[in-house]
């Protein structure tokens, strides 16, 4: 029997006061009668909506459909034969705009809730893992294929075509492997135990992966090609961080927000156990509003910090970050300071930050992205009281590629240029996706782009060199 109820299924989560304090995961998960609840709100429309807002093309009235009899292994095999991570997708993929922002059920209602749904048969797929049929590792082609990163884009380029045969191996220039799953978004969003079982599997379908390899300074592409490999992928993110370019950012305790992230998630800062120096921070301004700015804010108040700002230049309606992640920030006790734009940081005698000057500002005409600009309040300049400042603006490509591999073009953001059918790269047999080409995106089209490589690399080694 459908099940008509108007909002969805709620999940249990972590009261604010209590995690605000601590790194453990904020959602707690559906239990098996509220994911057979929840899956029942499907109504298996006719065109299948949701199906086209999934970059990586999960079958979702399929596994939903499982779900809603019980069948939660079933579920996970269906959502496993086109995703390669479906534990991790299911916690972090911006669902509201791709399938449940197509669900029909959305129009009148709360769309049906996909992600958590998509999250709960991945992890009972975990737990039960002796229910699952043994990964059998393909027999191979005898065609090899290199990866370099191994972040969301280059693990399911690299799941893909191990599938098909290929002997992969991932260079990766980090000591773990996962590249943003690991350094980038914290314990509380997504644990790294979990990213760790996904690349397991990957493991146990033949994927070689090869920690420590910096591609360009170790090996170049035109070395891996060399060694045998006939076709290259180039995932290898943009972690490259962006500053203001304004005065007292050089002083002791500013970040980017990518090394702050980077030293609490990967490096452990979080753990008493690990010597990973951070700063013990009071009061904190995170510069910027996207899911990197909540993540490290979130990240700041579970260090410690007292009081703790975003700081954003537009409105709460311009903000790019998760809604999910706004709320949860808020409820968290995180400030939000929007229109404000800091103008310069303040130091002490020491050369540590003690202050950051911001002005009010107000928004104008919509600017080539649709979000209306935003103008400064002349003379609205006041000073925030903080130790530490961190900048959330974005980040851009490792030039380190591009500029050792003749034939590899850039834009001028330090973006590769690709095929956007093939993700093939101005240079034969190398081919390129995730935040390397687009810039900092989500982790769902990083997964997007690596599947539409690994297709197109196999149909460029099966003959079609074009």
């Amino acid at each position: 029997m459908p099940n008509m109820q108007m909002e969805k299924t709620p999940v249990a989560e972590q009261l604010p006061k209590v995690r605000a304090r601590n790194f453990k995961e904020v959602c707690l998960g559906y239990t098996e009668q509220e994911a057979v609840n929840e899956a029942q709100r499907c109504l298996n429309c006719k065109n299948h909506p949701c199906v086209a807002g999934c970059p990586v093309s999960v079958r979702i009235p399929e596994f939903l459909a499982k779900v809603s009899q019980g069948d939660f292994i079933g579920a996970y095999e269906i959502i496993h034969s086109t995703n390669s991570l479906p534990a991790v997708s299911g916690r972090v993929c911006p669902q509201e705009n791709q399938c449940e922002g197509k669900c029909v059920r959305g129009i009148k209602g709360e769309p049906v809730a996909i992600g958590r749904l998509e999250r709960f048969c991945a992890d009972y797929a975990m737990a039960h893992s002796d229910k699952l049929e043994a990964a059998e590792k393909p027999q191979t082609n005898g065609h090899k294929v290199a990866i370099v990163g191994a972040g969301p884009a280059g693990l399911t380029c690299a799941g893909d075509l191990a599938r098909l045969g290929y002997e992969v191996t991932i260079f990766e220039a980090f000591h773990t492997a996962g590249g943003v799953l690991m350094y980038g978004i914290p314990e509380f969003r997504l644990p790294k135990a979990i990213v760790q079982k996904e690349i397991d599997g990957l493991k146990d379908l033949g994927v070689n992966i090869m920690t420590n390899m910096v591609i360009g300074r170790v090996l170049s592409i035109d070395e891996l090609m060399e060694d045998g490999f006939e076709a290259v992928f180039v995932g290898s993110g943009a972690g490259l961080p962006r500053f203001m370019g304004i005065e007292g950012e050089a002083l002791v305790g500013v970040y980017s927000a990518n090394e702050y992230l980077t030293r609490i998630n990967l490096m452990k800062a979080y753990l008493e156990e690990y010597d990973t120096p951070i700063k013990k921070s009071q009061s904190v301004a995170v510069v910027g509003g996207g899911n990197v700015a909540m993540d490290a804010a979130r990240s700041a108040m579970r260090l410690g910090a007292e009081r703790v700002y975003i700081v954003y230049r537009r409105s709460l309606d311009e903000m790019p970050a998760r809604r999910e992640e706004v709320h949860h920030a808020m409820e968290e006790g995180v400030e939000f300071l929007v229109l404000n734009n800091p103008t310069k940081i303040l130091g002490d005698e020491n050369g540590c930050v003690k202050g950051i000057e911001c002005i009010k500002m107000e928004l104008g005409e919509p600017d080539a992205s649709g979000r209306r600009s935003p103008k400064p309040i002349e003379g609205s300049e006041y000073t925030l009281d903080v130790d530490t400042v961190i900048m959330a603006i974005g980040t851009s490509p490792n030039p380190l590629i591009r500029s050792t591999t003749a034939g590899i073009e850039a834009d001028r953001r330090g973006c590769l240029i690709v095929n956007e059918e093939t993700n093939q790269t101005t240079k034969q047999g190398v081919y390129a996706g995730g935040d390397a080409v687009t810039g900092a995106a989500t982790v769902i089209l990083a997964m997007g782009a690596g599947k539409k490589a690994a297709a197109s690399i196999d149909k460029y080694i099966r003959g079609d060199k074009a």
